[in-house]
Parts: C-alpha cells; sequence; structure tokens
C-alpha cells in the first residue's frame, strides 16, 4: 500500500501498558519499520500507558491504537482513547483487548447502556457485555468470514482470512443486535458466526479486531488492516498540516 503523501509524518499514540512479556509489544517497532520501509507510511509513535490516557488523554494524535496486553492498569483509560478517537473522527485501531474496550466505551456511550462492564476487570458485576470464550483463543488461528462492502473487506481484498488470536474473552452474542441499532457494523466473523471484527461507517477510519494483526507473518510486513490504519492516520496527519 502506497500513499499521495509520502513526505507526511503521522504522530499516532499507542495505548497499552508496554510490555516485553506481550509478543505483540514486541512486534510494534518492527512493524512501524516495515510500514516506512515497504509502504512509505512515516509513523511517530508515542506508547502512552493506560492511567496516562485516563488522567490526560490522547488528544492532538493523528490516530489511535489500543492494542493488546488486558487486563489493562486503567480500563478507563482504555474507554477514553476510543472514546476519544470515536467522537474526534481520530483514524482508530483496537486489537484484542482493544477490540473488547471499544465494545465497552460503545455500549455505555452510545448504547445508553453505563453499567456493561467487563468480565476479566470486574468478575462481580451485575452484567457483563464482555465475556469469557468458552474455548480460549490463546495461540490459536482460525479463519475469519469477510463482510461485503465493508472496510474490512476493502483492506483484505478476500471473503476470508485466516488470523491469529491470543485472548480469552469477546463479545456477549446477546447485544449483538442492540449495538447494531445504535451503527456499529459488524464486518467480520469466525467459523461459527461469533463476532470478530467490527468497524463505524461514518469514520474516517475505525476498526477493532478480537484477533491480533501485529502477529501475522514474521512481522517484516504490516498486516493490511495496520497497513490501512497507518495510511489513514497518515492522511489526517496531512489533512492537518494543509490547514496550518
Amino acid at each position: 500500500m502506497t500513499t499521495t503523501h509520502e513526505n507526511t509524518r503521522a504522530r499516532i499514540a499507542l495505548v497499552a501498558d508496554r510490555s516485553p512479556n506481550v509478543r505483540s509489544h514486541t512486534r510494534i517497532s518492527g512493524i512501524l519499520a516495515a510500514l516506512r520501509e515497504r509502504d512509505h507510511l512515516d509513523l511517530e509513535a508515542y506508547w502512552i500507558p493506560t492511567e496516562e490516557a485516563a488522567a490526560e488523554g490522547v488528544e492532538g494524535f493523528d490516530g489511535i491504537w489500543v492494542l493488546p496486553g488486558s487486563p489493562y492498569r486503567s480500563e478507563a483509560g482504555a474507554v477514553r482513547a476510543v472514546r476519544t478517537a470515536r467522537e474526534q473522527g481520530i483514524p482508530f485501531l483496537g486489537t484484542c483487548g482493544g477490540f473488547q474496550h471499544t465494545l465497552l466505551e460503545f455500549a455505555r456511550d452510545v448504547c445508553g447502556l453505563p453499567d456493561m462492564a467487563h468480565a476479566e476487570n470486574d468478575p462481580e458485576a451485575r452484567e457483563h457485555l464482555i465475556v469469557p470464550l468458552a474455548c480460549s483463543l490463546v495461540g490459536h488461528e482460525g479463519a475469519i468470514h469477510v463482510r461485503p462492502g465493508t472496510l474490512l473487506q476493502e483492506l483484505l481484498g478476500a471473503e476470508t482470512s485466516f488470523e491469529r488470536y491470543h485472548c480469552s474473552y469477546a463479545l456477549r452474542e446477546e447485544y449483538v443486535d442492540t449495538l447494531t441499532a445504535h451503527g456499529l457494523r459488524f464486518s467480520g466473523t469466525d467459523e461459527a458466526g461469533d463476532v470478530r471484527v467490527v468497524e463505524l461507517p461514518d469514520h474516517p477510519f475505525f476498526l477493532a479486531s478480537l484477533f491480533q494483526p501485529e502477529l501475522a507473518g514474521d512481522g517484516t510486513r504490516a498486516h493490511p488492516v495496520i497497513q490501512g490504519f497507518a495510511a489513514a492516520a497518515v492522511r489526517a496527519a496531512a489533512a492537518t498540516k494543509s490547514l496550518v
């Protein structure tokens, strides 16, 4: 993937509690290098711990990526980062835990369900939106079936893709209709029909996946979903620069 803004550098927030024990975190530097060298997409990345995201926010970036690594030290920080991207039209990517907290934010702030909880963060809550999987997906690879006419299809260019996971929690399927009715699009499902990718149609770029595109291949080439996010962030940076 190339862009018409090859000389533009985009500033992106990597929201997560960075750890050498989280494999996706260790892949980021290589992915950023691949984006710059192979795709001509230059990203200046800043790691933002979730506690800092909760206290100070992540406004002013050209892109926001909520990475895996849950349970986060601050659920509120991850949720605030999602809300900032959604409300301010900032290109957004959420992966694994980022996917889960994207759903939490949307249910609470858009669907009017403020008490929705994540079972990993608050196991004693009255109502859980994010619940344990019947079978853990840690170390699992599986097929994703892509909904036609979606951003995901545009990025992947295929009806099916095989992706890697490292998670044990997902959406409680009883809430699919509610989330859909309020504008969230479910663009990717697994072989059982369970939701694995969501997006917002009327947004510059807003996509979250339960699978981890950071784990694709050997890390020397960015996954198409990450390429799409990077290109959107560069476009946002170029648009901001043109206004100055």
